[in-house]
């Protein structure tokens, strides 16, 4: 699986640890549902820009932890890069939103970092939550995911 993986501002920083966390999902997602020839570009943001790019494209006018365009909707043909790759689409994680929820949810920055790329990916790979039965479907395949990751979620006695 081809994992571009930038910045936005550009010189936004960002610990190689979660550049690490973002590849290893993607890995596993791709080992998961067998991506092998497939390609996904994860754009890692602040609340700033991430809200810039839900009101133009999504009409919401505030910041969200995770945006993904998925480039193979509908009935159109697989979109195709290089040497018969499919082009899954893009993923915008807002790294300021994901501690915030971390802190939150009781749980590390890590997990949700990891958590927020695993909700994208599924995404492009046509999962959705609009409907509850949907959203059920979903929240399996990321529990699986997490799970295969070992990070699930601690369950509170």
């Amino acid at each position: 699986m081809e994992i571009l993986i930038s910045t936005l501002p550009e010189d936004l920083a960002v610990d190689e640890a979660v550049l690490d966390v973002v590849q290893g999902t993607v890995e596993k997602i791709a080992e998961i549902y067998a991506l092998k020839h497939h390609e996904v570009s994860i754009t890692l943001t602040d609340d700033e820009h991430i809200h810039k790019l839900n009101k133009k494209y999504r009409q919401i006018d505030r910041a969200t932890d995770v945006l993904s365009f998925a480039l193979n909707e509908g009935e159109e043909p697989p979109i195709e890069g290089e040497e018969g790759i499919n082009v899954l689409g893009d993923i915008i994680i807002s790294l300021e939103r994901a501690r915030e929820q971390a802190e939150e949810y009781g749980h590390t920055f890590k997990r949700e970092v990891a958590f927020l790329t695993t909700h994208g990916m599924l995404h492009l790979l046509g999962y959705d939550h609009i409907e509850e039965a949907d959203r059920l479907v979903m929240r399996k395949q990321e529990e699986l995911v997490m799970s295969a990751l070992g990070l699930e979620r601690e369950l509170e006695e």
